[in-house]
């Protein structure tokens, strides 16, 4: 939505560092400079996107972030924001179910709910681990966590 009065930024507005792109128009754009084809616009198109098409339309662009963005904060950013549209579009499957439908499965390890779920697996085995003898940095070892996080998980056991 654009705002009413505009004044305060006209100057901004009219400049060539700014271009208005408005959603309802979007999807009907031909792309003649190549902006039409940002990652950025897809994404902003995925919005829009209707439900039948929306599980291929996330696949791509899973692929498309995958590919062209660095590993780090912003991949997973990007990723987390097309799961949630996705989550938005699609209300009958829950996360889990959304995520295997959309990632591949190397995709699906890297996702943060792999990772959290495998992280709470680790955390389990720790005090069986203890239990049985081992030292803290041999648990450490074995389930490649740091000293720091078998002492914190032994600890959250006893609290």
């Amino acid at each position: 939505m654009e705002p009413k009065d505009t004044l305060a930024y006209e100057v901004l507005l009219s400049s060539w560092q700014v271009r208005r792109i408005y959603l309802d128009e979007l999807l009907a754009s031909t792309p003649s400079s190549g902006v039409e084809d940002s990652l950025g616009l897809k994404i902003m198109e995925f919005i829009l996107e209707q439900e039948e098409t929306a599980v291929a339309s996330a696949r791509n662009l899973i692929e498309r972030v995958s590919r062209e963005v660095a590993s780090g904060q912003t991949e997973q950013e990007m990723l987390e924001l097309i799961e949630t549209v996705a989550l938005y579009k699609l209300t009958q499957f829950t996360r889990e179910e959304l995520q295997a439908m959309i990632y591949t499965e190397t995709e699906f390890k890297q996702s943060r709910l792999y990772q959290s779920i495998k992280l709470e697996g680790k955390l389990e085995a720790v005090n069986r681990l203890l239990a049985l003898g081992l030292s803290a940095e041999q648990v450490a070892g074995v389930l490649e966590l740091t000293v720091e996080q078998v002492r914190q998980a032994a600890q959250s056991q006893y609290n």
